[in-house]
């Protein structure tokens, strides 16, 4: 048996405590790679609780590569060449540290929807590829099913024909911008850093727009690149009066309007707020993606061009076959089908809608929230010091937050972009602990 002993009395989940514990066995070498652990109603046994909890806690392990699985054999501890690298900085001397980031964009994967995931891709090693090059636009039957959840879900109602599938966002941005005339970009400052790379790659240039003024003027612009849902990082809905103002601006200038639906679906304060693409098609080109619904690393996505853009993209990739994988759409179509997505998508909101409070709880005192809670990461004015202070602070405990001023070009904004989407309870407590200490010592 494990040298493993839990406390009911912690805040922290059992399942948690245990995949810590298991960790803390592979690192300290108490576990070597190869060993068999034993199994999930064993353990159960000997540790005195509910065999789910020892199944979530090797789910977990599974999922962080800790851990590796043989049909019929039982669980092992991963090889040495696929163990997580965060644990293996105090080996080498040389490498850089490794941290646990509170980045922006990763999601909370409840462990219970794993096996969903594993279904997932089991379908997909039975089911029968396509003969040659897939479709170019994507899977059709994938495409259907986002036709239907646009519609369920952001308002939107568009023809499967009308969707195309990208290998995420910015790969959605990169097919876009080779698909339109001449002309500069404009993008709110701050804003997401990815699509002003994106951007600069494809030889455009880039406009900077205060991210919370009206744009009422996109002269010399081939588009414009907008996220009105969530704006990252400052975390306002766009208003309505600026929709329209910024609609009208891209008829008379002829330029696209790039709409990404960034975190959308993760409002908890009120109803997830209609795509500004239901407003006016022909104008705007709508982008979302799977990756704050499942995972960053399927690198799905999808794009609803306006006609005459789509049918030039259609053009282009039937001779470019620049398609995502058929496995990765197959996959989707499965999770989406089976109601997964959705049922992460809930457990998600309801861990954000928990998690938000706490963080505010604790930064408020020293720190001003630049925008409603919402979504898997918030935001927060302080001064360079301070938001310096705290991100020495939080590394000296093994954590990355964000500064605010990465995310700008011309604006002069500091502060913190906290994300508390990729982490425990347990993880996140204790780098709100060591964020605030260092915002109190400022």
């Amino acid at each position: 048996m494990l040298p493993v002993r839990l406390d009911r009395a912690r805040a922290e989940p059992l399942p948690a405590q245990l995949a810590a514990a298991v960790r803390t066995l592979v690192t300290d070498g108490t576990l070597s790679t190869g060993d068999r652990l034993p199994s999930s109603r064993a353990l159960a046994t000997d540790l005195g609780v509910a065999r789910a909890v020892v199944e979530q806690a090797y789910d977990q392990l599974l999922a962080e590569a800790w851990v590796s699985t043989r049909r019929g054999a039982g669980t092992f501890v991963a090889s040495g060449e696929t163990l997580p690298t965060q644990r293996s900085a105090h080996r080498t001397a040389s490498r850089e540290p490794q941290y646990t980031h509170l980045d922006a964009g990763t999601p909370w994967i409840d462990p219970r929807h794993l096996a969903g995931w594993r279904r997932a891709w089991r379908e997909v090693s039975t089911a029968r590829p396509p003969r040659g090059y897939p479709d170019p636009s994507g899977l059709p039957e994938l495409r259907e099913a986002l036709a239907e959840r646009l519609a369920r879900t952001r308002g939107l109602t568009v023809a499967p024909d009308e969707i195309l599938l990208t290998a995420g966002s910015t790969d959605a941005l990169r097919q876009l911008l080779g698909a339109l005339g001449p002309g500069n970009v404009l993008v709110e400052d701050p804003g997401y850093r990815a699509a002003v790379e994106t951007i600069r790659m494809s030889g455009r240039t880039v406009v900077d727009h205060p991210a919370l003024a009206p744009v009422t003027d996109l002269t010399g612009c081939a588009a414009a690149y907008v996220t009105p849902a969530h704006q990252h990082p400052l975390g306002r809905v766009m208003p309505a009066a600026d929709r329209l103002a910024l609609l009208a601006a891209a008829r008379a200038a002829g330029a696209v309007v790039v709409e990404d639906d960034y975190d959308s679906e993760f409002r908890y304060d009120v109803a997830p707020v209609p795509a500004l693409a239901a407003l006016d098609r022909s104008q705007v080109a709508y982008v979302g993606t799977a990756s704050k619904s499942v995972s960053p690393s399927l690198r799905l996505g999808w794009l609803v061009a306006p006609p005459e853009v789509h049918e030039r993209l259609v053009r282009r990739r039937t001779i470019t076959h620049d398609t995502p994988p058929w496995t990765s759409q197959r996959a989707l179509l499965t999770l989406l089908r089976d109601g997964w997505v959705d049922k992460v998508v809930r457990t998600a909101r309801r861990v954000y809608a928990d998690r938000a409070p706490r963080v505010a709880a604790a930064l408020e005192p020293h720190a001003e929230l630049a925008g409603p809670l919402a979504g898997m990461y918030s935001t927060w004015h302080t001064s360079a010091a301070a938001a310096q202070a705290a991100r020495t602070s939080a590394r000296a405990a093994g954590f990355d937050v964000r500064l605010l001023a990465d995310y700008c070009r011309s604006a002069s904004l500091t502060g913190l972009v906290l994300g508390f989407g990729g982490v425990t309870d347990a993880e996140l407590d204790r780098a709100l602990e060591a964020i605030v200490s260092g915002l109190r010592g400022s």
